[in-house]
């Protein structure tokens, strides 16, 4: 039986892959960043931030990858910039000691109060990964990556760890501050091997947005194979979104972004990302068939965005009612968290925040992380009627 969680939680998106802008930002999993008309800087992106933890969201997933800035170091000063905003800081197993992700992430928990969750990119592209020194294949950096989440999670518990594995050795590692609370674990990934290491390892299992039939098909693959390693976890999607007042402004804006797409960088792009070792960016492929045509491809679901851009290529489009009611029904699959975005980012956290929010919030299924206080009348001499 699926399990519907009551109160839903959302996130926003901090774009570090490339700026910002009122076009679509192509590029990931290998392909350049398109241009943007924002750059990527602390003082855009902590209006971003402040945006996004003023209406409600409450965390930011920041990307990681060659195509954008570390996420790390980008959060690190974000988290200074703002008050009460977690940070969904993707990072790459392997790419680092588990002995100094864990250091890290203790330190970023503990300096920031407790606004740490992870979310960890195993990687799907081989030529990427070889930027970085990693020359193991697909199946090899999903082993590894096991490895290395088992290790951090027992040095979080402020365990001695001595550790030989396939990938992995260390001898008598003890981390001297253990982060408090521990941060939550969020994995995506669509094959097997994937599957594998996040039915053992993951707090939150993120798939990309795709028709519900599919996004179900999913969620109960996973939910065995953790109920097989005697464990529960939570499910979270990642999708874009274009909500407005009507059904019609929002449609006309994203046929605006369609419209601004040169045909030539969606050839570009296309033979790029299918040269992807990732099974998630297939399936996004699938979905959008290289097309400007026939991209709703469920009510209110619009693969437009994944024409230019690699992972999550689909966005919730339609009226606030709309886009509340394509939440609900993706809520009732089991999907508790929402990773959400839009173009630009600052405009688009208020356009959900204020549009999509209060009525999930009428409807018993959100509350705000920290409302705001009470205010003063406007007129402060006015009365009450």
């Amino acid at each position: 039986m699926t399990r519907v969680s009551d109160q839903l939680r959302f996130h926003w998106f901090l774009p570090t892959n490339g700026g910002d802008g009122r076009h679509i930002v192509g590029g990931g999993h290998g392909v350049a960043a398109g241009a943007a008309g924002r750059p990527a800087s602390i003082s855009y992106l902590g209006q971003v931030a402040r945006a996004a933890e003023d209406v409600g969201f409450e965390a930011a997933l920041t990307p990681t990858g060659a195509w954008c800035d570390d996420a790390w170091l980008s959060t690190a000063m974000l988290s200074q910039v703002s008050e009460r905003l977690k940070f969904l800081v993707a990072f790459r197993p392997g790419l680092t000691s588990p002995f100094l992700a864990a250091q890290m992430a203790g330190t970023f928990q503990n300096r920031t109060g407790g606004r740490l969750l992870l979310n960890v990119v195993t990687g799907g592209e081989s030529h990427e990964q070889r930027m970085f020194g990693d020359y193991l294949d697909k199946d090899a950096r999903y082993a590894r990556c096991g490895e290395f989440l088992e290790v951090v999670r027992r040095l979080w518990t402020g365990e001695t760890v001595t550790f030989e594995g396939e990938h992995l050795r260390l001898d008598d590692a003890t981390l001297a501050q253990v982060p408090d609370p521990l941060p939550e674990i969020y994995f995506g990934g669509s094959s097997p091997a994937a599957g594998a290491v996040a039915a053992q390892h993951a707090d939150v299992y993120l798939t990309w947005g795709e028709p519900p039939e599919a996004v179900r098909e999913k969620v109960e693959w996973i939910r065995k194979l953790a109920a097989d390693e005697g464990r529960e976890i939570r499910f979270g999607i990642r999708m874009h979104t274009i909500t407005r007042d009507t059904s019609e402004e929002a449609w006309a804006e994203a046929d605006r972004l369609l419209a601004a797409i040169d045909p030539a960088a969606i050839q570009r792009v296309q033979d790029g990302l299918r040269r992807s070792e990732s099974e998630g960016q297939r399936r996004m492929l699938e979905l959008n068939a290289g097309s400007k045509d026939g991209l709703e491809i469920h009510p209110n679901v619009w693969a437009g965005v994944g024409l230019v851009r690699g992972g999550a290529g689909t966005a919730l489009v339609g009226s606030h009612e709309q886009v509340a009611d394509r939440i609900e029904e993706y809520a009732a699959l089991g999907i508790d968290e929402f990773v959400l975005s839009g173009y630009p980012h600052l405009e688009g956290a208020y356009w959900f925040g204020e549009g999509v929010l209060p009525i999930l919030a009428e409807r018993g299924r959100w509350t705000h992380p920290a409302p705001p206080r009470g205010h003063t009348a406007s007129v402060p001499f006015g009365g009450r009627a």
